[in-house]
């Protein structure tokens, strides 16, 4: 196990810039409207306004229900330890730490679904319940994706698959990029697989799980979101970014960043193009992803 601690500048960058992703989504639809739109820092005013109101409860709530938006936020923020950004490590680097941070992701997305069960609402455990579902056919496309990588690469961990001298090209890097678009889209609750602008009940997925959530907790719930978009749109950015030779320390990187925007960008572009698909599609997508991942894997020298 080894910590690199030059790389808690990346740490923080997301914890700040991370809220920034999340605010150009709507603005790109507001373009797509021919609407002035939101501002684009909307995301921080409403993070701070947030944080700045109480909290209600329902009295059918427990423990549970107040501690499991801080414990979701923990989680995904501990995973930003194990994401190198290319010529940065990640700060906790050891061999098979891409099984930690996937597992990460699959704990915050537990502590998300007990807080919604503990609400005692069958409307917010039906959201819990296609949470869980998608989610099962979800982590094995993210899995086999990063598996990809470090199958390419010869190595079991993640801070050493972006600095290989023989990064993903060809076919194999076509397909893992693909899959990883389908992952930031249902890791997101993002169209075609969820809507986070809906207010139709039977189609509600993840928003119907926030429903009870106020103050300080839907707080918490918006930064872990703006979190998950970050981190999800690093790893495409960097998989993308990767082929590209070395000039300087800090030009990749800035590179990455700025395909992370336009990642962001695209997830607007798609929502205001496409509709969301019907429920009983978007299992399919996500089986199809995974097996577009295992074709990756297999063909992966």
């Amino acid at each position: 196990m080894t910590w690199h601690w030059s790389s808690l500048s990346v740490v923080l960058a997301a914890l700040l810039l991370s809220p920034l992703l999340l605010g150009i989504i709507p603005r790109v639809k507001a373009w797509f409207a021919g609407r002035q739109g939101q501002p684009l820092f909307q995301v921080y005013y409403d993070l701070a306004k947030l944080l700045g109101k109480g909290a209600v409860y329902s009295t059918t709530t427990t423990w549970v229900f107040r501690l499991g938006p801080l414990l979701s936020l923990s989680t995904i923020a501990a995973s930003l330890l194990l994401l190198p950004m290319l010529e940065f490590p990640a700060t906790l680097q050891f061999s098979g730490d891409f099984l930690l941070f996937v597992y990460l992701f699959a704990m915050a997305r537990f502590f998300a679904i007990l807080t919604a069960m503990d609400t005692g609402s069958s409307f917010e455990g039906m959201g819990a319940s296609r949470e869980a579902i998608f989610a099962t056919l979800t982590e094995p496309a993210l899995f086999l994706s990063l598996a990809t990588l470090l199958k390419h690469n010869g190595t079991m961990s993640l801070s050493e698959v972006f600095l290989s001298a023989a990064p993903l090209t060809g076919t194999t890097m076509i397909l893992i990029a693909f899959v990883l678009l389908i992952v930031l889209l249902a890791e997101n609750c993002r169209v075609p697989v969820d809507d986070p602008t809906t207010h139709l009940e039977l189609t509600m997925i993840h928003e119907v799980m926030v429903l009870d959530n106020s103050g300080p907790d839907l707080a918490f719930i918006t930064y872990t979101a703006s979190l998950k978009l970050w981190i999800t749109s690093n790893i495409l950015a960097q998989l993308l970014v990767a082929p590209f030779p070395e000039h300087g320390a800090l030009l990749r990187p800035l590179l990455a960043f700025t395909t992370m925007v336009l990642l962001a960008m695209l997830v607007g572009v798609i929502e205001s193009t496409i509709a969301r698909l019907r429920l009983i599609y978007v299992p399919k997508l996500l089986v199809g992803a995974s097996m577009l991942a295992l074709l990756g894997f297999t063909i992966a020298r």
